[in-house]
């Protein structure tokens, strides 16, 4: 399809006067980027991305990621004009409760929306996420003779998203894995919230990510041809990922704020929003404007879209077929979990094992059984068992399932979420449960857009010993319990470790974190079957009559409840003891289940390793709290067991001189 420069100058300056309206509606909003950008996304939504708005879940159309969100306007107007389910009366309600176009994008595949985007950087390292996923995918793929997979991952990127730490950590693995499918466009209009960029900016950004390993293109990003021209020299280049760096001028077409920060978060006001129409050469009178031409353009180009993808589906359909067909179903479908179940290793009860070591084992089950599971550590493999062996890893221009993320804890998380925003595969990473203040940016991201990221966070506890409160996790638990539709799973033994693996993977609402010991835990003897431990919470040692007291409590600290149970039964206090492993999956069940596990009128007694914020929900201000509200120190860990009253002698006398 033939697209002329005044089609593409009539679209971008289109995508102008539609943020001006709605941004001045809401009055609230971005106008200065998505006016500068839209030159940009004229010629990449029209002459060079391949999608379908009617099937938006295409495995092989390209991204577009907005990494900087808050260019909301742009990616909504580019998403009416293409047809996906945005009308102009949508439009109208931009950032308005409930509507489906939100200050900042959030993730929705069927509306065209591939990442929730905002914090400036996670869109970049999304990217790189899902640029690996479509490497690996098209490794496992296009070995049948034809290429299924073979689209690019474009990501529009501005200043704020260079200076995040986070876009460095991402770009620098992009580089040395080699991923030349992913191509950024830098809108480098030089201005910020506070002004000019300078006075915070002074980089070779050419040189930086050309020592990134990086392919770097400078142009004029109001050039029409020179952004053609530079996005098809990016996609010629298949070792390194490609940047443009887009010399662009902020709230372009703006009568009296181009160029100015003014135009960068507010409205520009009535009276520039008119006065800027007329220097577009549009109606001043007329609001939402959208041209008949704009429509007949995008419906002429969905007639291309839907022949290229029914050409792919003719090749898709006629290699996809018996085992390679199962295959690939393997990689879009929920797993059975209850086959799973039934693989998992066994393990011995009379031995001590750490719930890391048995995390390991079950992990090398499930890379057998799932070979959809890819991730790795931020340089901690060894210590987090998430080296799985005789499987490919990650290298220089090398890819694999096992991903070796150096350093990097800020970027792995977010890379984690772009690989399970792209679809087919489960992306987990590890790392020590204390550097979970690294990610947490990624971690909240994952459960706003309600990804199936898992989290394999060890050393949970003062139990790292020596190594002292700078790697001792004691306010993390909380802080992590606080975040929606976060699972936080935290078990006591092996054979819980493996129903929390299960759980993770069955939970495809939202991410989890798997939280594991780093010293070796007693196997436990249970008054109840693993059944219920999907609820979160259930009775692992019970007594005979009337409790006289419930103890919860969560992971290592389980056993030493148990034997301070046994101290405490020999002087006829019977106590029950409830392994509570994940408030998120005990808050859905319903109240009869609650009230057996927290049973009416007992005295509740908590024991854990961590801050006792948020246990009062479940037992009361008037619980006896064994808990740690403080930091750790350094010492051995047995040493800090006694010394924080984290062994069942003292356990049990904290209980008897409180009963009495």
């Amino acid at each position: 399809m033939l697209i002329n420069k005044e089609d593409l100058k009539l679209i971008a300056d289109t995508v102008r006067t539609l943020t001006l309206d709605a941004v001045q509606k809401a009055n609230s909003g971005h106008p200065g980027m998505a006016m500068g950008s839209a030159d940009m996304a004229a010629v990449l939504w029209t002459k060079v991305m391949k999608y379908n708005p009617n099937i938006p879940t295409w495995v092989n159309r390209d991204r577009f990621i907005l990494s900087a969100g808050h260019v909301s306007m742009l990616l909504y107007s580019m998403l009416h004009f293409s047809g996906y389910d945005y009308d102009i009366e949508d439009l109208k309600l931009f950032r308005q409760l409930n509507s489906k176009t939100p200050g900042h994008p959030e993730f929705n595949i069927d509306r065209g929306v591939e990442t929730t985007t905002g914090p400036l950087g996670q869109g970049i390292a999304n990217g790189v996420g899902m640029a690996y996923a479509a490497r690996l995918l098209a490794e496992e793929f296009n070995n049948y003779g034809e290429k299924i997979i073979d689209h690019y991952i474009y990501a529009l990127v501005g200043d704020g998203c260079i200076m995040e730490g986070l876009t460095c950590e991402a770009a620098s693995l992009a580089g040395h894995w080699g991923l030349g499918n992913l191509i950024c466009i830098y809108d480098s209009n030089n201005i910020s919230i506070e002004g000019d960029t300078n006075l915070v900016l002074s980089d070779n950004i050419e040189m930086m990510y050309k020592s990134f390993n990086w392919h770097v293109q400078t142009i004029d990003g109001h050039d029409y041809d020179a952004i053609e021209e530079a996005l098809t020299n990016a996609q010629k280049v298949a070792d390194k990922p490609s940047i443009i760096i887009a010399k662009t001028i902020i709230a372009k077409g703006s009568a009296n704020k181009e160029g100015s920060e003014d135009s960068h978060g507010a409205p520009l006001g009535v009276e520039e929003v008119r006065l800027s129409k007329i220097n577009l050469g549009r109606d001043e009178n007329k609001f939402f404007e959208v041209p008949e031409r704009v429509y007949e353009i995008f419906k002429e180009l969905k007639q291309e879209q839907d022949k290229q993808y029914a050409q792919w589906k003719e090749k898709f359909d006629s290699v996809m077929k018996g085992e390679a067909k199962k295959k690939w179903d393997s990689y879009f479908t929920k797993p059975d979990i209850d086959s799973l179940r039934e693989l998992m290793p066994k393990f011995d009860q009379t031995k001590k094992m750490a719930t890391r070591t048995a995390s390991g084992k079950i992990m090398e089950v499930l890379f057998d059984k799932l070979p959809n599971l890819i991730g790795g550590s931020a340089d901690l493999g060894p210590s987090n068992k998430t080296i799985i062996a005789n499987y490919s890893e990650s290298g220089k221009n090398k890819l694999g399932r096992n991903m070796r993320f150096g350093v990097r804890e800020n970027a792995m998380g977010s890379i984690q979420n772009g690989i399970n925003y792209y679809g087919g595969f489960i992306g987990f990473s590890a790392t020590f449960f204390v550097f979970v203040d690294y990610m947490r940016p990624a971690v909240r991201m994952a459960a706003l857009a309600k990804l199936q990221s898992i989290y394999v966070f060890t050393h949970d506890s003062f139990y790292v010993g020596e190594d002292g409160p700078t790697h001792q996790p004691t306010e993390h638990l909380a802080a992590s319990r606080v975040i929606p539709r976060l699972n936080v799973i935290r078990p006591a033994d092996a054979d819980e470790t493996v129903e929390a693996w299960l759980c993770a993977l069955e939970n495809t609402s939202g991410p989890t974190m798997l939280l594991l010991t780093r010293q070796d835990v007693m196997p436990i003897e249970r008054a109840n079957p693993l059944t219920n431990f999907s609820k979160g919470a259930y009775i692992i040692h019970d007594t005979k009559g009337k409790a006289d007291v419930i103890i919860m409590a969560s992971g290592s600290e389980v056993y030493c409840s148990i034997k301070a149970a046994e101290i405490l039964e020999k002087e006829e206090i019977y106590a029950r003891v409830v392994s509570f492993p994940s408030w998120y999956m005990f808050d859905k069940q319903d109240k009869k289940y609650r009230a057996l596990i927290i049973e009416q009128g007992v005295p509740v007694v908590v024991v854990e390793a961590g801050s006792r914020l948020g246990w009062e929900r479940y037992a009361g201000n008037s619980a006896l709290y064994l808990t740690i509200d403080e930091f750790g120190k350094s010492a051995p860990a047995e040493v800090l067991a006694d010394h924080f009253g984290m062994n069942p002698e003292a356990i049990a006398e904290k209980i008897k001189n409180w009963l009495e």
